[in-house]
Order: C-alpha cells, then sequence, then structure tokens
C-alpha cells in the first residue's frame, strides 16, 4: 500500500475528506458483509430446522405406516418375582400357565489343598511361584480337561509353576471356562462361564491330583426347565423363547398365570406421541412465519457493533435473527401442505363390515378454535380426553373408545394418514439442481449465494481501496505543490525582509 501523506501543508482533514468521498463504496462493501452474514444465519436456522423434520419423518412418522406400531401386546405375571416376560407382536392373546422346575447353574469347582513341604519341614499352601516339581511331579506329566464330548491334552513340565498351568488352562479353554488359583488358599477354581448342562467339565491325568483338580468340591452346571400348559421345555439359560413370549425364570414357583392381551395404552402412546411431534414442528414453523420483519433493525457494520455494548449488538442481532422467516414462501409452503394432509378423510373398514368416512376429527382430535387461539398455536392439534391437554382433558375421550371397540379401524386410519404424510413429506425433501436429498430447503442454492456474496464482498473491497488510494495520491500532489509554494514565498518573503534593513 503506497504512503498516504496527510494534510500538512493545507491544514485539511484528508482522512475525513477521503473516508467520506468514498462512503458509498463503504457501504457496498457493508452491505454485502452483513447479507452474507444474514445468509449464514438463516442457513444455520435451516439446517436446524431439516434435522427435525427428518426426525420426525424417519421416527414417529415412520413407524406408524406399518402395522407394528398398532399390534403392541402386553402380558402380565400373576408372580412378578418368579418369572418377567416380554411380548412379541406374535404372541396370542391368551391366558397361560407356567410351571418353573428348575434354574440353570452353571459348572463350579472349588479344587483341593495344593501343598508342598517347605525347607523346615512344614506343610505350606501353594502359591503362584511353586514349581511343579515341588508338589511331586518329575519329568512331564498329563493333565486333561474335558467339556462335554471333547477332551483336551495339556502337558506339565517339572519346570512349571502354577502361574504356568493357569496360562496353559486359560489358553485350551479360556473361551468357555475361568480359571484361578487362590494362593491365600491354596486352592484352584473354575467356573463355566455359561450357565447350563453343556459348560460341565472334569478333570484327568497324573496331574489332575497334584493339583486338587479331582475335587469332590464340584457343582454341577444344570439347565433350567419349565411346563408352559403341561409342556416341558428346557434351556441352558434362564430365558426361554417360546410363540412370541420371552420367558426368563427367575425363581422355582408353580401354578404362575400368564396373560397376554393386546396394548391399547400403547397404541394410543403412539399416537399421542406423532400428534405431539407434528405439533412442535408446526408451532416453530409459525412462529418463525408469523415473526415480525423487524424492517428497522439493519445489519450493524463493525464500526456500529463497536459502539454498542455486547447485550446491545447481542439484543439487536437477535431482533434480525427472529425476523429471517417472516412471511417465508418455503415455510408457507411445508405448512400448508403438513396440515392439508392432517385434514384429509379416508375410508375405513369398520369392524361391522360397513366403510365410512373418518378424518382426525372422528377420534376427537381437532385444533383449538380460530379466534380462541394465541396465532402460533392455530395450527396445533388436541386429544379429546387427553389427560396432559388443560383444554381438552374435560372432554369425552373417544380416541381410547375408538382403540378399545375397534382397534383394526383405528390401526387402518392411521396407517394411511401416516403413509399420506411421509409421502407428501418425501416429495418435500426430493433432491434437485437446488436442493439435496431429504432437505426441505435449497441448501445447494443458498451455498452458491453464499460463494457469490464472497466475490463480491471481494471486488467490492478492492474498488474501495482503488478509490482511496487514487484520492490519496491526487491530495498528495496538492500538498507537494502547496509544499513548494510555500517553500518560495517563504523565500521571497527572506529576500525582501533582508533588502528593507539595508
Amino acid at each position: 500500500m503506497p504512503i498516504r501523506i496527510t494534510g500538512m501543508n493545507s491544514g485539511l482533514d484528508t482522512e475525513s475528506i477521503i473516508t467520506a468521498l468514498t462512503q458509498t463504496k463503504k457501504d457496498k462493501v457493508d452491505t454485502f458483509t452483513g447479507d452474507q452474514k444474514k445468509l449464514t444465519w438463516k442457513q444455520d436456522k435451516w439446517k436446524e430446522l431439516n434435522k427435525k423434520v427428518v426426525s420426525f419423518y424417519n421416527g414417529a412418522l415412520g413407524s406408524m405406516r406399518f402395522s407394528t406400531a398398532y399390534t403392541k401386546k402386553v402380558t402380565t405375571v400373576s408372580d412378578p418375582s418368579a418369572a418377567t416376560v416380554v411380548t412379541g407382536n406374535s404372541a396370542m392373546n391368551t391366558t397361560q400357565s407356567l410351571d418353573i422346575t428348575s434354574l440353570s447353574k452353571a459348572a463350579y469347582l472349588t479344587g483341593d489343598k495344593v501343598e508342598y513341604t517347605n525347607d523346615k519341614g512344614q506343610k505350606v499352601n501353594a502359591t503362584n511361584d511353586t514349581k511343579m516339581s515341588q508338589l511331586g511331579i518329575s519329568g512331564t506329566s498329563n493333565l486333561e480337561i474335558t467339556v462335554g464330548d471333547k477332551t483336551k491334552s495339556i502337558e506339565i513340565s517339572e519346570n512349571d509353576k502354577i502361574s504356568d498351568v493357569i496360562n496353559k488352562l486359560k489358553k485350551e479353554a479360556g473361551s468357555t471356562h475361568e480359571f484361578s488359583y487362590d494362593a491365600a488358599n491354596g486352592r484352584f477354581y473354575v467356573a463355566a462361564k455359561e450357565t447350563g448342562a453343556s459348560g460341565n467339565f472334569s478333570f484327568g491325568g497324573d496331574a489332575a491330583a497334584k493339583l486338587g483338580l479331582n475335587g469332590t468340591n464340584y457343582i454341577e452346571g444344570t439347565s433350567a426347565k419349565i411346563k408352559l400348559n403341561g409342556v416341558e421345555y428346557t434351556s441352558d439359560t434362564n430365558t426361554f423363547e417360546i410363540n412370541g413370549l420371552t420367558i426368563t425364570a427367575n425363581e422355582i414357583a408353580t401354578g404362575v398365570q400368564l396373560s397376554t392381551k393386546q396394548d391399547t395404552s400403547g397404541i394410543y402412546d403412539n399416537i399421542k406421541n406423532l400428534v405431539k411431534e407434528y405439533n412442535d414442528l408446526m408451532k416453530e414453523f409459525a412462529t418463525l412465519y408469523n415473526a415480525d420483519k423487524a424492517k428497522k433493525y439493519k445489519m450493524l457494520t463493525d464500526e456500529q457493533r463497536e459502539s454498542l455494548s455486547e447485550k446491545e449488538a447481542e439484543e439487536w442481532d437477535n431482533k434480525i435473527k427472529d425476523s429471517l422467516f417472516s412471511g417465508d414462501e418455503t415455510i408457507g409452503n411445508i405448512r400448508t401442505s403438513l396440515r392439508n394432509v392432517m385434514n384429509s378423510s379416508f375410508d375405513i373398514k369398520m369392524k361391522d363390515g360397513v366403510t365410512k368416512n373418518l378424518s382426525l376429527a372422528s377420534f376427537g382430535i381437532t385444533t383449538g378454535s380460530y379466534f380462541g387461539t394465541e396465532e402460533n398455536e392455530r395450527d396445533l392439534l388436541h386429544i379429546d380426553g387427553d389427560k396432559d391437554d388443560t383444554s381438552t382433558s374435560g372432554n369425552t375421550d373417544l380416541l381410547s373408545a375408538m382403540i378399545s371397540s375397534d382397534p383394526d379401524a383405528v390401526q387402518s386410519f392411521f396407517t394411511e394418514l401416516s403413509r399420506s404424510m411421509y409421502s407428501k413429506l418425501s416429495d418435500l425433501m426430493k433432491g434437485t439442481s437446488y436442493s439435496s436429498s431429504f432437505t426441505i430447503y435449497e441448501d445447494k442454492l443458498m451455498a452458491s449465494q453464499y460463494s457469490s456474496y464472497t466475490t463480491k464482498i471481494s471486488d467490492a473491497q478492492k474498488a474501495l481501496e482503488a478509490a482511496q488510494d487514487k484520492l490519496y495520491k491526487k491530495f498528495s500532489v496538492m500538498e507537494t505543490a502547496l509544499s513548494k509554494v510555500n517553500s518560495t514565498s517563504g523565500s521571497l518573503a527572506n529576500f525582501f525582509g533582508t533588502g528593507s534593513n539595508q
């Protein structure tokens, strides 16, 4: 950048003059910079909104298109301490009798004491560092471990320590069994990792006796056994999968009743959740769309921001951020599309065989009165009889009544409604040359606009600097000329002043 000479000879405030003369170009830089920042704010808010819409699309709305959202079942257990039951959709609506005759256990061995005679002639417990030779094993010996019908042979050397034996056992059978040696008690401990008879084990070979692994303190692994409606079932675990029910036996018991039925509360909760997520979206869309346009608030320049406190600048920015989507066409189209779907009606076959045209109002789900509802909540749906909704909690609960009397009709209606809404959102989020797939706004276009602003800001900044440099050069020429004039005037004054003194 060239050296800029200020008004040393002219006495002019060169900086202020040039700033004033180039203000329109500076305004252009500030305008483009502010517009780009505002675009960034809008992009960030769109991303947040899009995430919520996609979550609704893939979550509550997506699941409600399928019958599994309405066929939830629940099983009550007459003795909850005896068994717990998880109910699958294929389970039958019936009452069954359960007897738990045995629970599964894991095989477990507490070895006999392993001792040797020390230098003082005393019998002491072997430690992890005790060698096999100290236990009476010379040369090599054989240790066998049998699990089920498979036997594995381990070679034991007289120089092996007890810790080496543990490592060899883990190498051969560590995937199915655990091995440890407790030096304080002088015993080996072995346990099957899984419950059931399949984990039973035994030891053999010359070394087994020396290591106390032929001990009699052995707990055999057993399988669990139950009788469901008189039919016996066996499992290596305490869990049984039988005709849609997952039964976990907790204790020995007889005469336990399992009652399976349709979980109507689950259906109600799913519909309520769908309505809630829809309401949350619609309220946010309405709040953004109906926001004040904030015409009095323009984007702050750096100079303006510096003249405000941090709080004042933040409040100013928030006024603009709140107005970004005021009257936004895309928001308006989304609201209208979703509202139209929720106002749809569908022909549904009732349990008596008659086909009826049903809408949400048929289930007691409606919006509030137009003039009695706050502007941003006029699209919100309310369920009559919903205890969590103060505006309709006192009304007759038509939804619960319909679920109890004709659950298939409820399923048919809300499946159709959800599919229609899902299809509409699919269309709204379809990728185009301006937007990516699964996106409700023109993200590609906005990214292009952002790049365009970057170019505009750069060009405007260059134009501003060029104009400033041009003016500084002109003022520099003027200052140089004035300097020469002042120098000549001074010389003449000195000349004539000297002559008058002679």
